[in-house]
């Protein structure tokens, strides 16, 4: 497993360096503008939990790596509800619309890449083993951290600008989310035996990992902007710096 986790951490290098994460850092805008992407993603995050429980785990198992599995998805079911919270502060519930508005709104194609992006995963879950289903969710993991850091540190500035925590955003979330990486799971993962035939499936199941979130990013950037009504000059801007070095 030791050569899938290294090209885990290599995809996020770049994964980090996507223009969505340049939004999330532009200082030109407010905290509470870069978190206008916000709505966008309900399709996946309240699907993320029916992920975990129904796809990800398998029960009763007598397979250590499925039962480290099992364990994995019983820190992630349950998350939800504190983006809801977080919808609520961030004042996305003030604009009152029909539940018929809202199911269009769900529905649409502007969110379809967030209502594809649990299908696609649970399809690539069902198909692989334990081993390979270790190496998807640390992938899947490692792209939340990113996404976690950066609004975190938005969320602690809307904290000292308004007092108001943002649960979800915050250092309360991102502390669960980063919290596996501290414990010894990679050393234990690290350790796991791979044949050379489940190696390859792992990276290639986790290089297809990357691309669904990368066009997740993109679905949620566009969203941002739309609903910002990004300037022109800011678009421009952002075309020409596409194919700059990143040093995150």
């Amino acid at each position: 497993m030791k050569a899938t986790l290294r090209h885990i951490l290599k995809l996020k290098k770049e994964y980090k360096c996507l223009p969505f994460f340049d939004f999330l850092r532009d200082e030109t805008l407010s905290a509470r503008q870069r978190l206008e992407f916000y709505p966008c993603m309900a399709p996946f995050i309240m699907s993320f939990g029916d992920l975990n429980r129904y796809v990800m785990r398998l029960e009763p198992t007598l397979d250590v790596y499925q039962a480290m599995v099992n364990e994995h998805s019983y820190e992630d079911d349950h998350h939800w509800p504190w983006y809801l919270e977080d919808f609520n502060k961030l004042g996305f519930d003030r604009q009152k619309i029909s539940p018929t508005e809202y199911l269009q709104f769900f529905y649409s194609d502007r969110t379809k890449v967030n209502r594809l992006l649990s299908h696609k995963l649970a399809h690539l879950i069902y198909g692989s083993s334990s081993i390979v289903r270790l190496a998807i969710i640390e992938a899947i993991e490692e792209t939340g951290n990113v996404l976690f850091e950066l609004m975190g540190k938005l969320a602690q500035t809307i904290e000292q600008e308004t007092g108001m925590e943002l649960r979800y955003c915050g250092e309360f979330h991102f502390s669960k989310e980063s919290g596996h990486a501290i414990t010894n799971e990679h050393a234990i993962m690290a350790e796991i035996e791979m044949d050379e035939q489940t190696r390859a499936e792992a990276i290639e199941k986790v290089n297809l990992v990357f691309a669904w979130f990368t066009e997740w990013t993109e679905e949620l950037l566009a969203y941002a902007k739309q609903n910002l009504n990004y300037p022109d000059e800011q678009l421009i801007r952002d075309a020409k710096n596409e194919t700059r070095i990143c040093f995150v």
